[in-house]
């Protein structure tokens, strides 16, 4: 340092440290506030717990059409896939030689009725006749005897002529049961050889049954539950709901009617049926649905929106707040939606703190602000509308 009139000047020594010191000093770096966020806590509830399965359709009644007698077919009436009501024609059988079968047994039937008519007159005629002495007694033996054998005579005709004309009758092959005809396996002008030759089948459309097959897990699960083994037995509460190939709900429900109680061997598990109204014709024999069951109850099950949920690649995750309100993210089994919101199978517990707006703010290991999810009706309900919007940062 040196004085220069009556001035004191700093060294340059001393002069470029202060300098270089002010050009290294940084402002304070401006720290963001934790993004805002809503969340719900997991608690435990009692609910109505929906478990689906596949399902295949079936005719509560099929009958199989086939022909008691021989012969060509004359006449199909009825088209293949039609409705048909019970008593109308299917198929004819060329009804000549039948006919011709009739009048012969309605002739030997004739004959042997008027040998019956002279054998009783004969013994009508010799009995007053006996009492006189006027005639033997074997004579009156020999007439009654001749008057039985008639009688078995016209007896056995009476039944040849019963065979012919069910036979005849046979030749217009009717349908038992009302319902909707199948594909026809002889066409018109083939020859029907017999009973062993299915014509077609005639199903009963509505209602239907639908059969499913839980789990051997799952079943073994109802069974140590007395409330779903009461409500699983025929005739329970339990009520079966149909899901389309569409996706699209059935719009009536169905009752269990049958519960195999023994395990098929060839897949180990149990068959369920159910019996459901189909009187638009929309449920068809062979199709395969989904089989919902509704009225099981499940306690201690996990519940929250749905929009809280996030799927990626095959897993189903959430966003939890840990302690000190930090971002942790959490792998779940969502199983089925109860209402509008998830059932989660695992990976919460009660009193984990769940984000369910704002995850697009937040990230792993990060800090958010929570507060508590909306009462209001949409929110509460988990309603995906408006409330799934992300927030803007």
């Amino acid at each position: 340092m040196r004085v220069v009139r009556d001035r004191v000047v700093p060294s340059p020594i001393l002069v470029l440290p202060m300098v270089l010191a002010m050009g290294c000093s940084k402002p304070p770096a401006f720290a963001f506030p934790p993004p805002t966020v809503s969340v719900v806590e997991a608690k435990p509830e009692r609910v109505s717990e929906p478990v689906e399965f596949a399902g295949q359709v079936q005719a509560v009644r099929r009958v199989e059409v086939r022909s008691a007698v021989a012969g060509v077919i004359v006449a199909q009436p009825i088209a293949e896939g039609a409705p048909v009501k019970a008593g109308q024609l299917l198929f004819q059988i060329d009804p000549t030689t039948y006919a011709a079968a009739l009048r012969g047994a309605q002739a030997r039937l004739a004959q042997a009725q008027a040998q019956l008519d002279n054998a009783t007159r004969t013994v009508a005629r010799l009995r007053p006749l006996l009492a006189e002495h006027a005639v033997a007694q074997k004579d009156l033996d020999d007439a009654e005897s001749a008057e039985a054998q008639a009688r078995a005579a016209t007896d056995d005709a009476k039944a040849s002529v019963d065979r012919a004309r069910k036979d005849l009758n046979d030749t217009n092959i009717k349908a038992e049961i009302a319902g909707r005809v199948g594909k026809a396996n002889l066409v018109l002008g083939a020859r029907v050889t017999g009973p062993a030759e299915l014509l077609t089948t005639i199903d009963v459309l509505d209602p239907v049954r639908v059969t499913f097959r839980p789990s051997s897990q799952q079943v073994l699960a109802w069974r140590r539950d007395s409330a779903a083994t009461r409500a699983l037995s025929p005739g329970g509460k339990a009520r079966v709901r149909i899901i389309m190939p569409d996706s699209g709900v059935y719009p009536q429900s169905g009752k269990l009617d049958f519960v195999a109680p023994v395990v098929d061997s060839a897949t180990g598990t149990e068959e369920y049926r159910a019996e459901v109204p189909n009187p638009q014709r929309l449920l068809v024999p062979g199709q395969f649905v989904r089989v919902r069951l509704e009225g099981l109850m499940r306690d201690n099950a996990i519940l929250i929106p749905q929009r809280a949920v996030v799927p990626s690649l095959g897993r189903q995750s959430v966003y939890v707040l840990g302690p000190g309100d930090t971002v942790r993210s959490r792998d779940v089994h969502a199983t089925a939606w109860v209402g509008e919101r998830w059932l989660i199978d695992s990976g919460l517990v009660a009193g984990d703190r769940v984000i369910v707006d704002g995850v697009q703010k937040v990230r792993p290991g990060g800090i958010a602000k929570p507060v508590p999810l909306a009462t209001d009706s949409s929110a509460a309900r988990g309603a995906p509308a408006a409330a799934s919007a992300p927030a803007k940062p």
